[in-house]
């Protein structure tokens, strides 16, 4: 699932294209069930015409906020993605929803698994107004992660992918931010010192912006695979040290990487570097 990294490397494409200030012709809807909350010939008839102002993110959605006071949120899931190309090129088979950009261009949502969703709504509060904080944002201050860490008695591996308490991460980050910090993801999160919560604290920005740097984490060459606008691959994915690693060598200290279960999501550990609790 593409995360803080790739939404916001999608984000930073599409704002290049220029997209922003163009409007919005006309909808096709393709998969109905990609979009949420109403009818497609609803859908369609109240995008039309619509202004795109500015393109944002806040956590996995990216933000197109529209004139008419109407936002659309799109949430790409496992395997969505966008294609800005022109009209005249011909759909495959899993772009789902299409929208008509000025007079030559098309901005279409491609999901192999149908899994992601598009939402259009005039109260976006609604769904992102449930997001915990940005990691990379000002606010998110160590003593703040403290604070928040030593208010739950949950398992760090699944309260780090809740996106009510942190927004935008996910398996892969959390796992390379567990191993640069030094902290086991089956750790109880209010039994991190403040020490060891600052190391997190790091961790987290520094995979992410590593992340961002490298425009996103690209895994194998599958169709469902991540790619932004432009069916570019992100290149970050020489750059993790134990995620998808099972029985390398652990680049710290050559220990040997291990997959484990940790609440029903794969996790990868150096099992030296990352002590077990208890």
């Amino acid at each position: 699932m593409p995360e803080l990294p790739e939404v916001q490397t999608v984000v930073d494409t599409l704002n290049r294209c220029g997209i922003v200030g163009r409007t919005i012709g006309g909808a096709r809807v393709r998969w109905p069930k990609t979009i949420a909350h109403e009818s497609p010939a609803s859908f369609r008839r109240r995008i039309q015409g619509c202004r795109i102002l500015r393109i944002n993110r806040r956590g996995k959605y990216i933000i197109l906020h529209l004139s008419e006071g109407l936002t659309l949120l799109i949430h790409l899931r496992m395997t969505g993605r966008l294609n800005w190309t022109r009209r005249d090129r011909a759909f495959n088979a899993h772009e789902h929803v299409i929208l008509k950009i000025g007079p030559r261009h098309e901005l279409r949502f491609q999901d192999t698994r149908k899994f992601g969703r598009i939402v259009l709504t005039d109260a976006p509060q609604a769904v992102l107004g449930k997001l915990g904080p940005e990691p990379l944002g000002k606010n998110f201050t160590r003593a703040r992660f403290f604070s928040m860490l030593q208010a739950r008695k949950r398992q760090l591996k699944p309260l780090l992918l809740d996106q009510t308490f942190l927004a935008g991460l996910g398996n892969i980050y959390v796992d390379e931010a567990l191993w640069q910090a030094g902290v086991h993801p089956c750790r109880r999160s209010d039994t991190l010192d403040r020490k060891e919560t600052d190391a997190l604290h790091r961790a987290i920005r520094k995979v992410l912006n590593q992340g961002l740097r490298n425009q996103g984490t690209s895994l194998g060459s599958g169709q469902g695979n991540f790619h932004a606008v432009g069916d570019r691959p992100g290149r970050n994915a020489d750059k993790l040290n134990v995620f998808r690693r099972t029985a390398a060598p652990c680049p710290r200290c050559c220990a040997t990487i291990q997959r484990i279960i940790v609440g029903q999501r794969s996790s990868h550990i150096c099992p030296v570097c990352q002590k077990a609790p208890g």
